[in-house]
């Protein structure tokens, strides 16, 4: 059984129990309790951290658990209703309201109901996870002399140099920031280059954490358009003149959610653009660690090709590793370098020092290579799993590109304009999730990755934090069921034309 399944049922078993023993009863001991239960000493000690944390159970070193004794009546509810006129009137005066919608980034973070397929997370399935080699480099990361003391604020230069080298190019450790996550290090640069009520080009559609961050900074995000070779130069030349926007955020390898990659000869041009504009390139290079077996070589980041500080890049570990394990790394050149430093000492202070021993001590280690090798061949087992899958099952939903990197496809839905696909029309990708969650499978709706009207309705669909094949082919059978049940509804509320 998975060891955290066993954690859940144990505490429920225990929690079943509580009540043959008096408050301030003694439990049986971890040795009578993996005895009795069959379970690890793992189980039984995570088992009972659970009750404790629930206020059932106490422990005392050397003595023992017990039941807690009965809480005390709680105080009564105090009238926070007066939060909502202060927080109303605190956005009042700003240009563009500074609320916080987090429905987009929380969509792929949030853990489905039991049963129910994750075609909708953003990280890699426990299994994919180098596991063995994070507890290691932990491990080694704790004996090491000063492990728990404070870091350099910009982060250890052995670390800086490491992602300095990943950049490539003319990139040094001193144009280097560790941060705690891609999250993290994109929204220090926003708040870095743009202030409250500027325009910030995005790519259209784009990551729904990104728009996020914009919106709750104050900031306009204005779409540029994306095809299957990345942003258009042309439209970003035109939204550059037209709204005098001094950013541009994009992801130019595998872009989320479309898969693209900008092409060689719009590269040089992005950057020409942008330099003529006086603006600054957000590069937000979020999975070049999670190519596929078929990749071939990959372009370098735009960073290494900018001797002019137009480009801030953001590069993360977290995405081929672990969603815990958030270590990521800003570069920029020029002055923007100790305005980015400073916004992130005042915010965080700096990244735990025990973390950055670990990233080190784990990219360094002969473990790391074949973790990428492994991962690189198993998403493309994955993705042509699904697109095969796809193809045969359900032929109505098209892929304009299967991308050779990242952990996700983007689909798009009938558009409403004749037979079955009518069923698909206004309102149809709300109806399709929400058919597909009945029917046990959790998609990603397109709609939070457009800040402006989508074109289209699309989904999207994640196929690295499912168990492996048997689940991919058991998602794809539920969501035919769910596009079967979108086109009967269809047909109860008056549409003929199937």
């Amino acid at each position: 059984m998975h060891e955290r399944s066993s954690v859940g049922e144990l505490a429920e078993q225990l929690r079943r129990e509580l009540d043959r023993y008096s408050p301030g009863g003694k439990l049986p001991s971890s040795r009578a309790l993996v005895e009795r239960f069959r379970v690890s000493p793992v189980t039984v000690s995570r088992a009972l951290a659970q009750l404790v944390a629930e206020g059932l159970v106490v422990t005392r070193p050397g003595a023992g658990a017990f039941r807690a004794r009965p809480r005390t009546a709680p105080a009564p509810a105090g009238d926070t209703s007066w939060q909502e006129v202060a927080l109303s009137a605190d956005g009042a005066a700003d240009l563009v309201p500074r609320s916080v919608d987090a429905s987009g980034v929380t969509v792929s973070l949030a853990a489905p109901p039991p049963g129910v397929i994750e075609f909708n997370g953003g990280y890699l399935h426990p299994s994919l996870q180098p596991e063995r080699a994070m507890s290691a480099a932990l491990a080694r990361a704790g004996r090491r002399p000063g492990t728990w003391g404070r870091p350099p604020m910009e982060g250890l230069p052995e670390l800086r140099e490491w992602f300095a080298r990943s950049i490539g190019g003319a990139v040094t450790a001193a144009e280097v920031l560790v941060s705690a996550g891609g999250q993290t290090a994109l929204t220090t640069a926003l708040r870095a280059l743009a202030p409250p009520g500027a325009p910030v080009l995005v790519e259209s559609p784009t990551y729904p954490g990104m728009l996020a961050i914009a919106r709750s900074a104050g900031l306009r995000p204005v779409p540029v358009p994306v095809d299957a070779d990345g942003v258009k130069p042309e439209l970003l030349a035109d939204a550059f003149r037209a709204t005098g926007a001094r950013v541009f955020v994009c992801q130019p390898l595998f872009q989320n959610p479309t898969g693209a990659v900008l092409a060689p000869a719009r590269r040089g041009e992005v950057l020409r653009i942008a330099r003529e504009a006086g603006a600054f390139v957000v590069e937000d290079d979020f999975v070049r660690r999670l190519a596929h077996e078929d990749a071939g070589p990959l372009p370098r980041p735009l960073a290494a090709d900018d001797p002019d500080g137009v480009v801030v890049h953001v590069g993360s570990l977290t995405k081929a590793t672990s969603p815990s394990f958030r270590v990521s790394a800003l570069a920029a050149r020029g002055p923007v370098l100790e305005r980015l430093r400073a916004i992130q000492v005042v915010d965080t202070f700096f990244v735990p020092r025990p973390l950055q021993e670990a990233a080190l001590e784990l990219v360094g280690s002969p473990a790391w290579p074949r973790h990428l090798r492994a991962i690189a061949a198993e998403l493309k087992t994955r993705r042509d799993t699904v697109t095969s899958a796809l193809a045969l099952h359900l032929p109505e939903l098209s892929l304009p590109h299967v991308p050779s990197g990242g952990y996700h496809l983007w689909l798009r839905l009938p558009d409403g304009t004749g037979g079955t696909s009518q069923a698909f029309g206004s309102g149809g990708e709300s109806a399709f999730t929400a058919a597909a969650l009945r029917a046990g499978v959790a998609l990603t709706p397109g709609r939070p990755y457009f800040s402006a009207e989508p074109p289209a309705p699309y989904v999207r669909l994640s196929f690295a934090a499912v168990a492996g094949a048997e689940e991919i082919a058991e998602g794809v059978r539920r969501l035919r069921v769910a596009c079967d049940d979108v086109l009967a509804q269809s047909v109860r509320h008056g549409v003929r034309d199937l």
